[in-house]
């Protein structure tokens, strides 16, 4: 267990230092495998799991859904998204802001990552705030929190990651990232309301719109929820797979793009090596962090911490709430997708010999690691929007979410604690 432990602590110290995440795992993955099993099977292991990853059907469906999110990217839906929720919300207080976070959660449905939904609704959203006398806090805030939908709401990168490592269902897995992304928009709504009820400065009203102006707004996203509608209904009703999903998804959003005239063949080559780079970073983090794994199991860490849990005479719950404490904590210094799986091997023994539901586990650890994407001192959303607004601040970022933190902790107690939120639709799937 010790020698695990370290292992943790040269991997987050070697991270601090700018090395690769990648690299690091590998290298002290395959050095302490080497130390403690000889450096030949060291060697060989290496080798496997970089063959037998390479070659996984399962994760095909990675490429597809970043393919997918890049042809809508290029597409230009997220003005008509943030067009379709200003129509309807905007003439409220801090309208604009509920009509950011609203677009964040339509965007995520067809994008999968937390980072580019961000990023591309914090160029359409931030301006028209600003312009509309909205306070630089609360509009890169609700971008910042908005965005981290992209990894709960299916498609979503990390459940079919946390899906492979557990041999969860995959579709089951989108099916219970629904309900807590529809509750993690209420929840942001809520944290938008109470901001401006404490500062109504903040968010001043816009104009109200036509019953006209709205259903206008309305049909120019059809697009979104048709693709999104027929790749998750696909998988939920059984018609295909979430790696047929994924593929029938990349072609309706190249299909979008070509409709709406936004790509050109020099856009689709830039979309295609855009997907290549990003499809290569994750599978090296993968087989960095599954040869991690290899050798931290077989350092007995996760056996040895499942027997002191047991071992503990504290109710299970308060044990999910202690790794959801760990993902807070490792979030200050790691990236979403490196905690999954440095993490999960650990975890997950532990989770299953105390009796719960490896979905609703797989969600909580999606939820907890959203909220380390908006929380101090790394916090990634929070530093790609100080990067695309640096007259902002980080730390002005970082106090513009704040209210949007508390509305996540008070979101992943009530998953923790109501189990049937998170399992209510995977419930009906066949």
């Amino acid at each position: 267990m010790l020698t695990g432990l370290l292992a943790f602590a040269l991997l987050i110290g070697i991270s601090l230092m700018g090395i690769p995440i990648a690299f690091s795992m590998l290298a002290i993955g395959f050095a302490g495998f080497g130390m403690l099993n000889g450096w030949q099977g060291a060697a060989y292991m290496v080798g496997q799991i970089a063959f037998e990853t390479a070659q996984n059907y399962g994760l095909s469906v990675l490429p597809m859904f970043i393919l997918m999110g890049n042809f809508v990217n290029h597409a230009g839906l997220s003005r008509e998204l943030y067009g379709a929720a200003n129509a309807f919300l905007g003439h409220r207080r801090g309208g604009l802001a509920m009509a950011t976070v609203v677009a964040c959660g339509g965007f995520a449905a067809v994008s999968g990552s937390s980072v580019a939904t961000a990023a591309t609704m914090g160029k359409v959203s931030v301006p028209a705030m600003r312009q509309f006398g909205y306070s630089d806090r609360l509009a890169v805030g609700s971008v910042a929190a908005g965005g981290t939908l992209g990894i709960l709401i299916p498609p979503s990168v990390v459940m079919v990651i946390y899906g492979i490592m557990t041999s969860t269902d995959i579709g089951k897995l989108f099916a219970a990232g629904i309900l807590p992304g529809i509750l993690g928009i209420l929840f942001y709504i809520a944290a938008v309301q109470w901001t401006v009820w404490r500062d109504p400065a903040s968010g001043p009203p816009g104009e109200r719109m036509s019953a006209a102006q709205r259903w206008a707004a309305l049909r120019r996203v059809w697009a979104v929820a048709a693709l999104f509608l027929g790749v998750i209904g696909g998988i939920y009703f059984g018609v295909f797979t979430p790696t047929e999903a994924a593929g029938i998804g990349a072609f309706g959003a190249l299909a979008v793009a070509l409709a709406r005239r936004t790509l050109d063949w020099p856009a689709i080559g830039r979309v295609l090596l855009e997907t290549v780079a990003t499809t290569a970073v994750m599978f090296a983090v993968l087989i960095g962090g599954i040869v991690f794994s290899n050798f931290v199991n077989v350092a007995g860490l996760p056996a040895a911490l499942s027997a002191f849990v047991k071992g503990l005479d504290v109710p299970p719950v308060a044990v999910i709430f202690a790794i959801i404490a760990i993902y807070f904590v490792l979030g200050c210094v790691l990236e979403s997708i490196t905690m999954i799986l440095l993490t999960v091997p650990v975890f997950f023994p532990i989770v299953s010999a105390l009796g719960f539901d490896p979905v609703w586990f797989g969600i909580i650890v999606v939820v907890a690691t959203e909220i380390s994407l908006i929380t101090p001192p790394v916090g990634l959303n929070v530093f790609v929007i100080s990067g695309l607004f640096r007259d902002v601040g980080t730390g002005n970022v970082f106090r513009g979410v704040a209210p949007f933190v508390v509305a996540d902790l008070l979101r992943i107690s009530l998953l923790v604690l109501v189990p049937s939120v998170v399992l209510l639709l995977p419930s009906f799937m066949k």
